[in-house]
């Protein structure tokens, strides 16, 4: 019988998590994805994770999580917490011991659920607030492969794993058509993460 490594992987659709995504399954992890519905403008994510979740061919895709409306769309509170929250539940029940996600304490910083102290903490958490993490065979393990990486980096990595980034969506305001705005926070990180690569940017901007 083959050897299957079960993990939980928070996917939104957007770079950083195609990223995680391709990385768990390059390690040999078997994944199971999770994107939420929080009310966000760009809701069009959802779709976005959907399709990349089936071209990796995941063996569980869940986008059906609801946690409210009417939030923010730069800084969520406790959004990190809350996601984690239910990807633990999620990876206790499929007993699968590892949660990758996509955070970034370099673009990011001052995110304060971004950072390696928040990380450690819920890695903690994890292993102290469950049946699995006190009495299972190995703790639980909070992978952040992207943790210190540049925007570039990362578009690097993923395009090495044979990412398609021209299928992501990092946009907090896309337009009808699925375009990116090139005006938000989101779509100048990506723009200068593939100038600062050196390599052509796929997406499609309104502006």
């Amino acid at each position: 019988m083959l050897d299957v490594k079960p993990a939980v992987v928070l996917l939104s659709g957007g770079l950083d998590s195609a990223t995680v995504l391709a990385m768990a399954k390059a390690d040999g992890f078997t994944p199971v994805t999770l994107t939420f519905r929080y009310g966000q403008r760009h809701a069009a994510e959802i779709d976005t994770a959907a399709k990349l979740a089936a071209k990796a061919e995941v063996v569980r895709h869940r986008s059906d999580a609801e946690i409210g409306e009417g939030i923010p769309i730069t800084y969520v509170p406790a959004r990190n917490t809350v996601f984690l929250s239910f990807a633990l539940a999620l990876a206790e029940t499929t007993q699968s011991y590892d949660v990758f996600i996509g955070v970034n304490a370099l673009d990011y910083s001052g995110y304060p659920d971004c950072r390696p102290e928040f990380v450690r903490a819920f890695e903690d958490v994890m292993n102290l607030a469950t049946k699995a993490g006190v009495e299972g065979a190995r703790p639980f393990t909070l992978h952040t492969p992207l943790i210190d990486m540049t925007k570039a980096q990362i578009i690097k990595a993923g395009t090495a794993l044979g990412v398609d980034y021209a299928e992501t969506l990092s946009c907090y305001d896309p337009t009808p058509d699925g375009r990116h705005c090139g005006s938000c926070d989101a779509c100048h990180l990506r723009r200068k993460g593939f100038r600062d690569a050196d390599m052509d940017d796929p997406t499609l901007y309104a502006a």
